[in-house]
């Protein structure tokens, strides 16, 4: 069964690019120069990735992408903008990216990248099939969210293997290399500040009031659950 990609890009001919090649790698493709009509489209049809530009004309696309999920719509994301600064790309993740390319970009790249999403998103629905506890939190793997106390907080594909891995392996410092393996799965040309963002996102999102330390940086080595 193909998968199915979902595309906003106001610039037509990029768009058409993406549309063409993307078709021709094997995937069903929608494109879409604006988000009036994403949102409907996303609840009503099963939609495997978003490839998201942020200068759109009716909202920046980073800022849409955080209110889908604010809507608990968890589809993986590719930010694909001419947005290119450190801070931006870092932006870009907090508001809820998988991955992110700079325009210019090479459209084989991109499709590696796609590749590599897919493939981590594939290998959740796979893969976790059951609850894991951990003091005051318990995770539900297929529903990709983490019960604290009486409180559900929606988690990302990519946030709940990540937030997994660092459980499922509590007592020991896991360095970048290490999640970059078993969480990005080697994805090729991972942007190196990919792991410090997902892991504040996700340490922002369990723990906002930061009270609870689940997670524990150790500086200039890794991350620790303990």
């Amino acid at each position: 069964m193909k998968e199915h990609i979902l595309i906003v890009d106001d610039d037509n001919d990029i768009l058409e690019l993406l549309e063409y090649n993307l078709s021709a790698a094997g995937y069903d493709v929608l494109g879409f120069l604006n988000t009036k009509h994403v949102r409907r489209v996303l609840i009503e049809e099963k939609i495997d990735l978003i490839i998201m530009d942020r200068n759109l004309p009716d909202i920046e696309g980073s800022y849409y992408v955080e209110m889908l999920r604010s809507k608990n719509i968890n589809t993986p994301v590719i930010f694909l903008s001419a947005k290119n600064s450190t801070e931006e790309i870092k932006e870009g993740f907090l508001k809820g990216g998988d991955d992110y390319l700079a325009k210019p970009f090479d459209i084989e790249e991109l499709v590696l990248r796609v590749k590599a999403v897919l493939r981590r998103s594939r290998g959740d629905v796979k893969e976790l099939v059951e609850n894991v506890e951990y003091r005051d939190m318990k995770l539900d793997l297929n529903m990709h969210k983490v019960q604290i106390g009486k409180l559900d907080i929606m988690l990302t594909n990519l946030e709940t293997s990540l937030l997994q891995i660092l459980v499922t392996n509590k007592g020991k410092v896991l360095d970048r290399e290490f999640l970059l393996k078993y969480v990005w799965k080697d994805a090729e040309n991972i942007h190196p500040k990919t792991v410090n963002v997902a892991i504040k996102r996700l340490k922002e999102k369990i723990d906002p009031a930061k009270s609870k330390e689940y997670i524990k940086t150790i500086r200039g080595v890794g991350y620790l659950v303990a």
